[in-house]
Parts: structure tokens; sequence; C-alpha cells
């Protein structure tokens, strides 16, 4: 076929979204069967449940499971149905780890589980809840109530890098310690550059008081109220849930923390790079640590151009700190890769969809988007301008009644990718908070892998589909993601017809296991043009994906077991990606390698 395939319909891809307002896996294997580690448990428990091996003295005997359980410290409650006993912790707890090990390294136990204390499913008590499309309609709702029963955010901090905090209570005991670090005074509003108040000072501006765009227009084209964007995009993430009031947030038991960079006349990229680091746990000269880094950072931010060396070199380290970065794509209905920084690598890029599953009619889209959520779509009256006809349509959240400077604290829908970027950020909360030792790839492929196809359309591309918050949390339980920290997260470019390989250089001493994991993350606009191998240390080629010139879906996210036990683990390791056919490029985006 001379590298032509027989066919060229290039299947359409999937979207993102920046604010619109609207109104504004041990060699050897373990005696214990593989069970969730009790540090996954966010909910309370007074019991646990062990299972005896069959023929073992404890399966049968009352008295030699009583016996075995007094030796661990404690007692027996009941044998069950099934056979095993419920064993007695003494105090409701969420971690009974060392009592967890110590059965676990019993030989006549088969498993060990908390017994957890379940709830009646219902919707939380919040009186806005119910404007809550987003979270939980059938059609175009990402799916968010049942993930609450085993994750609610418990113990994650989200940075919002935005307009700042304004005061909400929806989001009073969400919030920790943020900065302010518009460097800028005179825009801040707060007579005194960066500090320590991350306070919403208003973005308001008058027609024309940010200069002229490129055609010489006034910007901004008439006078603009504030935003409190940060603080809608806050509530959507963690607000306060089952408080009989407002509306519930994702990551509802979550933390915020504000970070103002965006103020009048908007936010320098000097400014959020820092803000990006100071964030994730780094340093930055002249702000103290953060006491409370940030395992999810949110940007409901970005502008028109490539992505700057200080925007990757923030957005690098504060992955490679082990924080997950969200970006919406933007809302000019335009090719997300000439937006940043969700043009940037590593980055989640989220794509905006309205309440019947279709891409946004402002969303930005392309390969570069990663995955779609709701981002709200309503319209405006003809008759009388500025009036919504159909809010019930956009995304509700905690806002302020305040035109310039704070006024009565309120709920109002907006619209934009800036709205469902917060959707994605509360959901990798939620996987962070039930595995807290995911990595920021494994979070971003947890996510894609486990979308929806998009219930309507979407022209452009947006991405793996639309999220889907239970199917991404209930995975953790059926199919961990590897572990053990071996990613490569910088994006290697997939000429057409050309090869490429991108490595990871591992120092784990012995073999690799039968089981080798390797999970693969390529942006691509059609992936039956892809052959992919995993190449070992000395020079063997496992093969992981055959070209198929009738596969003509965009992108390669999944991940392969290989046999590689002959295999000396430590050593570089390399991901090989070869474009068999003509007529389409890509990158990849990141990989992952666990070898045991």
């Amino acid at each position: 076929m001379n590298g032509l395939r027989r066919t060229s319909v290039c299947a359409a891809a999937v979207s993102a979204a920046v604010l619109s307002v609207v109104s504004p896996v041990s060699a050897a294997p373990s005696p214990v069967q593989s069970q969730p580690d009790s540090t996954q448990v966010n909910r309370p428990f007074e019991r646990l449940i062990v299972g005896y091996k069959p023929g073992t003295a404890e399966a049968s005997s009352d008295t030699a499971a009583s016996d075995d359980v007094k030796n661990k410290g404690k007692s027996v409650h009941r044998r069950m149905a099934s056979g095993a006993v419920v064993v007695d912790l003494g105090s409701k707890t969420t971690n009974a780890e060392s009592t967890i090990q110590a059965f676990k390294a019993d030989p006549d136990v088969a498993y060990v589980e908390p017994d957890l204390l379940m709830q009646p499913f219902a919707d939380p008590n919040d009186t806005e809840y119910s404007r809550q499309w987003d979270l939980f309609e059938a059609t175009a709702g990402m799916n968010v109530p049942g993930a609450w029963s085993s994750t609610t955010g418990a113990g994650v901090t989200v940075a919002v890098i935005d307009t700042g905090y304004v005061a909400h209570s929806d989001l009073a005991s969400k919030v920790v310690a943020g900065y302010d670090f518009v460097s800028d005074s005179a825009r801040a509003r707060d007579n005194n550059g960066r500090d320590s108040n991350p306070a919403d000072e208003g973005d308001w501006t008058a027609r024309g008081e940010c200069g002229t765009d490129a055609s010489g227009n006034p910007v901004p084209a008439a006078d603009q109220g504030s935003s409190w964007h940060g603080t809608h995009v806050a509530g959507t993430i963690a607000a306060a849930t089952n408080n009989s009031k407002g509306i519930a947030g994702i990551a509802y038991d979550a933390k915020i923390q504000p970070l103002r960079v965006l103020a009048k006349c908007g936010g320098a990229t000097s400014d959020i790079a820092d803000a990006i680091t100071w964030a994730s746990g780094g340093t930055v000269s002249g702000v103290p640590a953060n006491a409370t880094p940030a395992k999810v950072i949110n940007m409901s931010l970005g502008g028109q151009s490539s992505c700057s060396t200080t925007y990757q070199n923030a957005i690098t380290g504060a992955i490679n700190r082990g924080t997950t970065v969200v970006v919406a794509a933007g809302n000019s209905n335009m090719n997300v890769a000439n937006f940043t920084p969700a043009n940037c690598s590593g980055v989640i890029t989220v794509a905006a969809t309205g309440r019947e599953g279709n891409k946004a009619f402002y969303s930005n889209f392309g390969t570069r988007i990663d995955i779609a959520a709701p981002g709200g779509e309503t319209r405006r009256g003809t008759d009388t301008p500025g009036t919504i006809t159909t809010p019930e349509n956009g995304i509700w959240s905690t806002l302020n009644a305040g035109t310039t400077t704070p006024g009565a604290e309120n709920y109002k829908p907006y619209q934009g990718t800036s709205m469902a970027a917060p959707h994605i950020a509360g959901l990798a909360a939620l996987l962070v908070a039930k595995k807290p030792s995911l990595t920021p790839a494994q979070v971003k492929d947890l996510i894609k892998t486990n979308a929806r196809p998009l219930p309507g359309t979407c022209s452009g591309g947006c991405g793996a589909g639309l999220a889907d918050a239970t199917k991404a949390v209930n995975a953790l339980d059926t199919t961990p993601p590897p572990s053990g920290g071996l990613e490569n997260t910088t994006d290697v470019q997939i000429t057409d017809l050309g090869t490429v390989t991108s490595s990871i250089t591992s120092t784990v001493t012995g073999n690799a296991s039968s089981t080798t994991k390797v999970g693969v993350d390529i942006v691509h606009t059609y992936r039956g043009d892809l052959v992919i191998d995993l190449i070992a240390p000395d020079g063997t080629a496992y093969r992981l994906k055959n070209s198929s010139s009738s596969d003509s879906a965009d992108n390669v996210v999944a991940t392969y077991t290989v046999n590689a036990s002959s295999e000396v683990a430590a050593g570089t390791w390399k991901l090989r990606v070869q474009d068999a056919y003509s007529g389409d490029t890509g990158y990849i985006n990141s990989w992952n390698l666990t070898l045991r």
C-alpha cells in the first residue's frame, strides 16, 4: 500500500473550554487476596470482615477464630453466613492499618476488609441542588452522586488560580490560606501588590480601560461588572453539601486554596506561573512557603498563544511535585492548539458541553482536548438584550451580587469552559482522595479511559468523551492504575510516517514482572495508523499495538500488560511509536511504566 491507508475518513474527535459569563501492582504471590488498601477508605467503620482459608481451624471453629482474633488484640463480633468473621475494632475509625496488616500477614487468612457503613442513596438537601443537572442528569450530567459513596474529596486541597475569593457561607468552611499573586498594585486594587490576602477585590472595567485589540477596538467593548469568577469556580469543586442551603460541591470534603492572579484587565503570565509553582509546594522568592500544597490545580483562564517556556516550566514543576493541573480549553470556538495554558504538555484540557450533550457552541476543540465536561449553554433574548432566556441550562454555583465591589452572596448560572474545568478538578480530587498515591498521569488516564461517549455532537474533537465520575472512581477498585512513579509526561511529536521514542529510566533492582504495565496516552487523529512497542533496556521489543487501516478513531488511551519477567528492570525503557500510514499526525502526551 506504499504507506497509504485504504480509507482516510477521520472520525471526529472531542472538545474543551475559559469563562463566558451568563449575565455575568510482588513477584511472590501474597497469601491474602488483593483488597483495597484501608487508607483508601474515607468513610467511618468500626469492624473488619476477616475470611479464613477453607480447611483452617478458624474457618470452622468459633473458638479457634476467637483465639486468633484475641491474639491480634481484638474481639469477634459474630460469624457471617459466608463463614467470615466480623471483628470489633473497639472504636469507629477511617484507618485500622496495623490491624489489617496483622491479618494480611496471617497465612490462614484469605482476605480482610473494612465493614463499611452504607447509607441509602439520596439527593443532597442543598436547596439549589435540583438546578445542578450537570452533576446528576442521565443525558449529559457527569454522574457524580454515585461516586460519593466511596469518596468525597477528604484530605485533598484544590488550588483555584483565578480572581481570588469573595466571602460566601457555602464555601467558608472549605477555604484554606491562599495568596494574592497580582504584583501590579493598580490592577490589584488593593494598593500593595502581592500579599497573603487572596480576597477578590473585583475585576470590573470601564469601556476601553484595557486598551484596544488588534483591530483598534476598545477593550472591553462596554463597561463590565465584577465577575467573582474564582468564587463560582470554587463552588462547583467543593461547596458545602447537605447543609440545607445552596449547591452541592463535587468534592465537597476537599479544601479550596484561592490564589488571586486575575484582576482588572486580566492576569500576567509571570504571576500565574508563580502561583502554579507555589500552589504545588514549590518555592517562590518573597512568598512564604505554602503550608497546604494542593494536589489539584484548576485554571479556568488563558489566552490565544503558544505554550510559553514560562508556563511549561511551571506546569512541569507542579506535575513533578505530584499535582494534577486542570485547564479550561477556551471559549472562542477555535482549535485549542492556539490557546495557552490549555495547549501546554501534561495538563488535563477540558472542553465544555451543554445540557443536551453537544459541544457547547463557544467551546474550543481539537486533538489537544483530553475530556469534555458540562459547561452550560444558555441563550440571551433578542428583544431584551442581556436577558438570559434559558438560565436553567447554565452551571449554577456560588457568586456575589456586587456589580463592582462585593455585595450580598448569591447563586447564579454561568457558562463556559471555565465552568467545565472545575468539574474535572473536582473529579480529580475525588480520585486522589480515594487513592493518594495516584500520579497526575494516572489521574488523567483514569478520567479519560472511563469517559462515556458524548451523547451529542462535537465537530473538531472533544477528547475521550464526557467525563463519568462514578465510573472513574469505581475503576480504582476494579482496575487500579499502575504505580511506582515511572512516567514521562513530555510531549513527543509523531510526524506523518515517522517513528519516535520516549524514554523512562528505571533504578528498580532485580527483574521486571510477568505483569508489567504500560499506560499510554497518545493524541492522534487516526489511531489505526499507529504501531506501538515497549523496548526493554536490552533492546527486546514487546508489541503493544498493531496498526489497522480500518480503525479511524482518535487517540490511544490504554493500559497494556507485558510479560517482561526475563528483563532486568534497571535501565532505560522506551515507548516506540511508528506512524505506518500517511495522512495524520499526533504526539505522545504521556506514558507510565510499572515493572512489578
